[in-house]
């Protein structure tokens, strides 16, 4: 059965080859156009440049339709992709105004690239989870392993040796905190969770392998909670406490862990183009990924700061965070779907 197999993917590598031999030129020459555009606008171009534009742009989005309907290099797929957009904003955003281009963005580029994106997402929740999980089990069976996942500093007074009524007073803070209060730490916890998730992206370029790490850390850390709480009867109170916040802000920083390992696979494996061009078309799409997570930190704190300490009853902490999961998800799975150009 090998040799069957080997012929259908020598020959599907060189269609592929072949493919991207005959029209390259044409990419590479739309490239060119669309950069000059983003650089110094659509007026710099001389009117043969101009004329050239809008028949290069059709001749890609052909070789886009093929390379979808035939399943060709990924790599390849990916950057056509990622040209067309551009192209496609060049020649036609610059005509709709500021209002029209912002909406475009958001409604059509940003949920389109975290669908892009998507399997990455979903391997950066797996590491994330496998760590929770990992460490759930080790202190559920030995409370002495929650010091090897949670720093002195990180625990603030919560610890095996804890009381249950401290314990509780962490998760039901009815002490009324001044807004000016609430304010300073929602800007501090914005600032924190933007940390992490800008660290997970960015460790993606060191071929994703310290974006992985990271990720199974900061799941080792939640799970070390959980399993503190269930110790005590309390799962299901921490299990508010960490929703109305937690549903949009572990979202966020596994969409810049996903990010990050689209980078690094893009370094690892660039495919049939060079590793720049690779890392030029995935960077496009990654980065966007990386400004819904900004967005969606930026709730979160608000959510964190102001909504659970304002917010004692369990019931609502629940509705609220599986609400704004609802909106997150419409937002991804429906942006941009309907009525595409």
């Amino acid at each position: 059965m090998a040799g069957p197999v080997k012929t259908v993917a020598a020959g599907s590598a060189l269609k592929s080859t072949v493919f991207r031999q005959e029209r390259e030129h044409l990419w590479r020459e739309l490239d060119k156009l669309v950069t000059r555009i983003e650089k110094k606008g659509l007026r710099k171009l001389s009117a043969e440049d101009t004329l050239k534009l809008p028949v290069l742009y059709r001749q890609t989005l052909s070789s886009l339709s093929v390379a979808r309907a035939t399943s060709l290099d990924a790599a390849v797929l990916a950057y056509l992709e990622t040209l067309s957009t551009r192209a496609y904003l060049a020649i036609y955003g610059i005509n709709t105004g500021f209002t029209a281009s912002l909406w475009h963005l958001i409604w059509h580029s940003l949920p389109a690239a975290i669908r892009q994106g998507a399997a990455y997402i979903l391997v950066a929740g797996i590491i994330f989870t496998f760590g929770a999980l990992v460490s759930y089990l080790l202190v559920a069976g030995n409370p002495d392993w929650f010091y090897s996942f949670i720093p002195a500093e990180m625990a603030g007074g919560r610890t095996p040796t804890t009381s249950d009524t401290d314990l509780r007073a962490v998760i039901y803070d009815d002490t009324g905190l001044h807004i000016s209060h609430l304010q300073f730490f929602t800007a501090f916890l914005f600032s924190h969770n933007a940390g992490i998730g800008l660290l997970a992206f960015a460790l993606g370029f060191a071929f994703g392998i310290p974006t992985m790490l990271l990720l199974f850390y900061n799941g080792c850390s939640v799970g070390a909670f959980i399993a503190l709480y269930a110790s005590r009867g309390m799962a299901v109170d921490l299990g508010g406490w960490l929703t109305i916040h937690g549903t949009t802000e572990i979202l966020a920083i596994l969409i810049c862990g996903g990010g990050g390992l689209m980078l690094g696979q893009a370094v690892a494996f660039p495919g049939r183009l060079s590793r720049l061009d690779n890392l030029a078309a995935t960077g496009r799409t990654a980065a966007q990924m990386l400004v819904v997570a900004v967005v969606m930190l930026f709730v979160a704190a608000f959510l964190e700061g102001f909504g659970r300490q304002l917010i004692q009853d369990i019931a609502a902490r629940y509705g609220i965070g599986l609400i704004m999961l609802t909106l997150w998800m419409t937002w991804f799975l429906t942006g941009g779907r309907s009525g595409r150009r």
